[in-house]
């Protein structure tokens, strides 16, 4: 394939892609002291991922009153906030149309220096803009406690991201999303990152199983086992999540995890990555706790976990 050819082909591809790319517009109220109250506006991007159904970040529409939603071709539509959840950084909006979904890939098969395309509508202009770059990283953690935000396993790209990207589609080459943009560090360059889509498909499914985002949790942050972790930390483990963090007071406080330990299993599941733990943890919704298996020390123990759902 020549340069031509393929530059073509991307060209259709994006073409197609874009159809189904949103700009989401939200009014958001604020209270001034000179100004007094009144809606300033906001803006950033999302894609139909379900007939009449946006997928977007939970940041672009948290505090919004109003929600317009408006297509590539100018049109527009009024917006129905369906689900949030801040922690995961995603949110579902309503809207009247009858555009296709865009095909959801596999992000858990996405391999460094994969080229992506990044589509958006960047500092809010109008229409849609794309970016190319490639996966730099997978992986990644990004933790806001002031803002009650925890993603893991995001992909990190220099596809440029910038304001108003948040929310918009990471499209591989066969035309698959497999990420959301979600954050770009300030003053850095060259550095972008995406909620992987199994997140969202995962996200999609609780919500037409329970109506709601389901938030389980034990009181741990951890991070996946890399040979540099194992070989500071002595660890013979090839596989599991280092517990980085337990939250004081927390169910695992209080069964006696604490930073250094190395939790192998959940439900008799293997952890590889950082959300295997939080899967298996929502999948649990329902039970009394969750069985841990957890290396410590050259030592081997199994523990059962109170769940706190919220």
């Amino acid at each position: 394939m020549d340069f031509r050819e393929m530059s073509n082909r991307i060209t259709s591809m994006v073409s197609e892609i874009a159809k189904s790319v949103v700009t989401v517009y939200t009014m958001i109220p604020e209270i001034s002291l000179f100004f007094g109250p009144r809606l300033l506006q906001g803006a950033g991007s999302g894609f139909i991922a379900k007939k009449g159904i946006v997928v977007t970040n939970a940041h672009v529409v948290a505090r919004a009153k109003e929600i317009s939603i408006v297509f590539s071709d100018g049109s527009s539509s009024k917006g129905w906030l369906r689900a949030i959840d801040t922690m995961r950084d995603l949110a579902i909006i309503e809207t009247d149309t009858d555009l296709p979904p865009l095909r959801m890939g596999d992000s858990d098969t996405v391999r460094i220096g994969e080229i992506v395309f990044a589509v958006g509508s960047p500092l809010g202009l109008t229409g849609t803009s794309v970016s190319m770059g490639v996966i730099s990283a997978i992986g990644r953690i990004i933790i806001d406690e002031a803002n009650g935000i925890y993603l893991d396993d995001l992909l990190q790209t220099d596809a440029a991201i910038n304001p108003g990207n948040s929310g918009g589609p990471i499209v591989s080459c066969e035309g698959e999303v497999i990420g959301i943009a979600t954050a770009i560090i300030p003053f850095a360059q060259g550095i972008g990152f995406a909620i992987p889509v199994n997140s969202v498909k995962r996200f999609l499914s609780m919500i037409e199983k329970y109506g709601r985002p389901i938030k389980a949790w034990i009181g741990v942050l951890v991070a996946p086992l890399n040979p540099s972790i194992s070989q500071m930390y002595g660890i013979p483990q090839k596989e599991g999540l280092i517990v980085v963090q337990v939250i004081p007071r927390s169910p695992a406080a209080l069964k006696g995890i604490r930073p250094g330990d190395v939790i192998i299993e959940a439900s008799g599941r293997k952890l590889v990555k950082a959300s295997d733990l939080r899967n298996a943890i929502e999948d649990s919704y329902g039970s009394d706790c969750i069985d841990l298996k957890i290396y410590r020390e050259g030592d081997l123990f199994e523990v059962c976990v109170p769940l706190i759902v919220e």
